[in-house]
């Protein structure tokens, strides 16, 4: 399994190397980013689970990186670390859809666990999206349902030239894939 990838970004070196060698060490691949600068640098050319960011640092803060994460990818999970914490800032930052807030100093265990948590939560709402984007099939007769604003699973079970007709207003026709058909007359003994 692929190890998920953190960006760190903090100005204080001593940051960087403490918290970066704690994450490695919890299984994370860490890449660590020493301004707002380079984070955003960062974040435009790849692609990062999630970023940790020092919520006060120089020309650009941790708000102007979370803005920089959620715009190239809604799903990065961002956690904003700060040593100036009021409540303001954590307002702003949650108001951005920041995914966790903490103040340092903090507890390396307390890092790691509300590391661990944004993971499980990036990891259902994959999985939610992936279930949301599936088209019900009846894995006998070959039925859909259609679910379209209804509780999921609650739909109308249809026929497939159906469903393509009331959603697309396409009106298919039967034929064969050059597959079946070459099985076909085989079959019935045209070759």
């Amino acid at each position: 399994m692929r190890k998920h990838q953190i960006l760190l970004v903090d100005d204080d070196p001593f940051i960087l190397t403490g918290i970066g060698k704690d994450l490695e060490n919890s299984g994370y691949d860490v890449r660590p980013a020493k301004s707002g600068e380079r984070a955003i640098e960062l974040i435009k050319s790849s692609h990062f689970d999630m970023v940790i960011t020092d919520l006060v640092m120089g020309r650009i803060d941790g708000i102007e990186v979370l803005k920089a994460a959620k715009a190239k990818n809604s799903e990065t999970m961002v956690l904003i670390l700060t040593g100036y914490g009021d409540m303001g800032s954590a307002i702003e930052a949650l108001r951005l859809d920041a995914d966790d807030y903490l103040l340092k100093p903090c507890d390396p265990d307390e890092l790691k666990l509300r590391v661990s948590r944004c993971f499980e939560s990036l990891e259902l709402n994959r999985k939610l999206k992936l279930y949301e984007t599936m088209l019900p099939v009846c894995c006998v007769c070959k039925k859909i349902r259609d679910d379209c604003g209804r509780e999921p699973g609650t739909g109308t079970w249809m026929s497939l030239e159906r469903y393509i007709w009331e959603k697309a207003g396409i009106s298919p026709t039967s034929t064969y894939c050059p597959e079946c058909a070459a099985a076909t007359r085989k079959e019935i003994g045209i070759e």
